[in-house]
């Protein structure tokens, strides 16, 4: 697993996903403080996420979502999670990541992290079970800062 402990400040922060981060520059010197144990962790919990998708498993992968991320996902489609997450992985992932699940970079700035895999990237939070995601099918937007992303919290 490829690991990074320091944010790196040329890539926005995720709408929505990290809105808890404005102040990431702010931050960096927590990231040296950030045990590889976290970083591990956090991929771990991405890549699970994306094979319990890539398995067929949505009860799996909605357990695997923070909170809001779940709450939203479900108010947005009207339906059970399972349902839901299925439905939103179909337009939302890449494929390639999915299929995949493997993890290419972690960031970690404290209780938060950014997970890139192939063709896609995640946003967790670490809470006391351990790390959910929270942002799913990420895109950096060209033009602006931030992130656009396909499943996420509010």
């Amino acid at each position: 697993m490829i690991r990074s402990s320091r944010p790196d400040r040329r890539r926005p922060l995720a709408a929505g996903a990290l809105a808890a981060l404005p102040v990431l520059a702010g931050l960096a010197g927590l990231a040296g403080c950030a045990p590889g144990g976290q970083e591990d962790a956090a991929g771990l919990a991405a890549a699970a996420f994306l094979r319990a998708l890539r398995d067929g498993d949505e009860d799996a992968a909605c357990r695997a979502l923070a909170p809001r991320a779940r709450q939203a996902l479900v108010s947005a489609a009207k339906a059970p999670c399972p349902q839901a997450l299925a439905e939103a992985a179909r337009s939302a992932l890449p494929a390639s990541a999915v299929r995949q699940a493997a993890v290419r970079e972690v960031d970690v700035w404290g209780r938060e992290a950014r997970v890139t895999v192939r063709g896609d990237t995640l946003f967790l939070s670490r809470f006391d079970d351990g790390w959910r995601v929270t942002a799913a099918g990420c895109r950096a937007r060209p033009s602006a800062p931030g992130y656009d992303c396909g499943i996420q919290g509010s």
